[in-house]
């Protein structure tokens, strides 16, 4: 498959690039800073690498980029600084997400729909579900969406796809991964996906492992029976101990 890794160049992008890769598959990447990747990726023979500002490719540039895409894995995210939080670009998710799903809409051909894998957050809720949120979280999320960019940057992200893209487009699925607290380990541990949170991600958040959450995005992707299960889902990751 042809497959494009928005985020290439962070601790979770890294793994999914590298899984795909494993896999076979024809991968590109774009990224501001090559030299902030692995040097096994350097020099990978199925790896294709375009170092540029994403947001600052034109549409038709996009547009080369998405077309006869099998699948696009988005792994963007701010950096924990004041710069990356508070600095531009602030909607960074929403806004590639949302060029890169219009341009696939203007260029497709395939016979199957491009499946679109975003990473987000176990704090942002499905609006589609009647997910229980107590009123002190709500608080939280509400002094959140406020005071970090991040934060409404991620909702408006998931918001995108349920609202825009949907469950009936005929060019794009989708799902929207939400993992719990990341943390960083060097193998794959037992991990579950369930449809909504069973723990608050702001009193009782837990943590699962980059590895873990790149492992689902890329079978996602390569498992067409597990991507059937969570199309159009926003399932949440947490360890599998700790459901």
């Amino acid at each position: 498959m042809k497959i494009i890794v928005l985020g290439a160049s962070g601790a979770t992008g890294r793994h999914v690039t590298d899984m795909l890769l494993r896999r076979g598959h024809q991968v590109t990447i774009i990224v501001r800073s090559v030299e902030k990747l692995p040097e096994s990726f350097k020099h990978h023979r199925n790896l294709t690498t375009i170092a540029a500002n994403l947001l600052e490719l034109s549409d038709q540039q996009i547009a080369s980029h998405v077309r006869d895409c099998d699948a696009v894995a988005s792994c963007l995210g701010h950096n924990i600084s004041f710069t990356g939080m508070y600095g531009h670009p602030r909607k960074l998710v929403v806004e590639a997400e949302r060029r890169f799903c219009e341009a696939i809409k203007k260029t497709s051909t395939a016979a199957k729909p491009v499946k679109f894998v975003l990473m987000n957050s176990s704090g942002v809720s499905n609006r589609d579900l009647s997910e229980p949120i107590s009123f002190g979280q709500k608080l939280v999320i509400g002094m959140l969406r406020l005071l970090l960019p991040p934060h409404k940057d991620n909702e408006m992200a998931a918001d995108y796809l349920r609202t825009q893209i949907g469950q009936n487009n005929k060019h794009i699925e989708w799902t929207a991964v939400r993992p719990d607290g990341l943390i960083d380990e060097e193998a794959i541990s037992p991990y579950k996906a369930v449809p909504s949170p069973t723990r608050s991600s702001i009193f009782d958040a837990g943590q699962i492992s980059r590895i873990n959450v790149a492992h689902f995005m890329s079978e996602l992707i390569n498992d067409d029976t597990l991507w059937n299960k969570w199309k159009g889902q926003m399932p949440v990751l947490y360890r599998a101990s700790e459901t």
